[in-house]
């Protein structure tokens, strides 16, 4: 898969162990041609559905578990859009997120884990151009919110150029 970017806050230490993760993301179209949101109002941001692989996982059974969590959806995956990496320093965090394209197959109700509902996560729909717009005029109040703003911005941004 592609590389899109790089989102550091600061250089990648050298002889210096962090922790490593793989996450699966998705921009997914329903009928209508909307893609579900993530608004984390506590913070201030939206993200596209996805998350970590778990262990004993893949990336396509993580994102279809991701997406039914936090979506109530279904999806079929038809798609690539790209992978970025991603340093965080204050986590001690390597992370590689991949984004893949899809189309919803069923819609339903999300349901959000305790820690999802407390940072007050909220499920939307829009076209692609107003999640695109959103994401720009988003200013995350923490320091996770930078990141996911930059790293789904990006996503979104390819993902547009690619579906063209």
């Amino acid at each position: 898969m592609r590389l899109l970017k790089h989102i550091s806050d600061k250089p990648l230490p050298r002889n210096k162990k962090f922790d490593r993760r793989l996450a699966s993301r998705a921009v997914l179209f329903d009928g209508d041609g909307l893609i579900p949101i993530l608004f984390v109002s506590k913070f201030n941001y939206h993200k596209l559905p996805g998350g970590g692989v778990e262990e004993k996982e893949n990336k396509m059974e993580a994102l279809a578990r991701e997406v039914l969590e936090e979506t109530g959806c279904t999806a079929k995956i038809t798609g690539e859009v790209g992978k970025i990496t991603e340093y965080r320093s204050e986590f001690n965090l390597y992370q590689t997120p991949y984004c893949y394209f899809g189309k919803v197959t069923s819609k339903g109700s999300p349901s959000f884990e305790q820690g999802e509902i407390d940072e007050g996560f909220r499920l939307v729909w829009l076209s692609l151009d107003d999640a695109i717009a959103q994401l720009r005029k988003d200013k995350p109040l923490n320091y996770e919110g930078k990141f996911i703003k930059e790293r789904d911005l990006r996503f979104l941004e390819e993902g547009k150029r690619l579906n063209r």
